[in-house]
């Protein structure tokens, strides 16, 4: 009870400065540069916060959610080729948007930009991506290496968890840790990014999960390796079925659509 009233106290200050400062010092909006017509803690307007929309297509991967132009990529079951190969070590994935446009300029500020408080508007738009039905006994954010972190000052993921948690009422558990660092993945062919995150996750020394249903939450999902490699170790701890929430994901239809690029002449 002790702890709850310097945190209401806190709360109430912002109520009562945060118009003030506002006034003070007025500032734009950090994606589109017009000026913030209210005091918030989150420097992005109205309207670019209305922009991102969810993901939707015709076609999903009924495992990994992964979105196509049709249904040849899946099979009679509705899965894609990487899950009938058993590379996809989590049962279920969700998420909000495609990491594109105004979504992924949001997620930079939020994630590169320091600005916390976007984690819980952010958040929120990810528990929207859940079932109603569905619930879990753990919900674990994807951990970051401690040096990323060092020099980040906070995990992402983290954030976003604590306000995916809030809907099932729990507290999220940091589970994971990050045994190595990793190469960055941008720029590697799929299985490229596998055996870079191969064996790179692991669960927290006297953790045990025989049994129970895991929630994992990241930000980003491209390929689904990493998430893959967390979902291997949580499942090596006795978790039965390991979920994957994340804010966006890579939406590759744009490309496949896309015409061949003509010769030159």
């Amino acid at each position: 009870m002790a702890g709850l009233v310097p945190q209401r106290l806190a709360g109430f200050a912002d109520e009562l400065f945060a118009p003030l400062l506002w006034l003070l010092f007025p500032d734009e909006c950090r994606i589109c540069g017009e000026p913030l017509r209210q005091a918030s803690r989150v420097p992005v307007c109205a309207n670019c916060l209305r922009t991102p929309e969810p993901l939707s297509a015709e076609h999903f991967c009924a495992r990994c959610r992964t979105p196509f132009l049709n249904r040849a990529p899946l099979d009679q079951q509705g899965c894609c080729a990487l899950c009938r190969r058993g590379l996809r070590a989590f049962d279920a994935a969700y998420c909000w948007g495609a990491y594109e446009g105004r979504l992924r300029e949001l997620i930079h500020l939020f994630k590169y930009g320091g600005v916390r408080p976007l984690g819980k508007v952010l958040g929120e738009w990810m528990a929207l991506a859940m079932p109603r039905e569905l619930n879990f006994d753990r919900i674990v954010p994807a951990p970051l290496h401690w040096r990323r972190r060092l020099r980040r000052g906070f995990n992402q993921a983290e954030l976003l968890a604590a306000e995916v948690a809030r809907r099932f009422g729990r507290k999220p558990e940091n589970l994971l840790r990050r045994v190595r660092a990793t190469a960055a993945q941008a720029g590697l062919s799929h299985s490229a990014r596998r055996a870079n995150v191969a064996g790179a996750f692991r669960v927290r020394r006297g953790v045990r999960l025989e049994g129970q249903r895991v929630l994992l939450v990241d930000d980003v999902m491209t390929t689904g390796a990493t998430a893959a490699a967390c979902a291997q170790a949580l499942k090596q701890a006795g978790a039965r079925y390991v979920a994957v929430l994340t804010l966006a994901r890579a939406d590759r239809r744009p490309l496949l659509a896309a015409p061949p690029a003509k010769e030159a002449a």
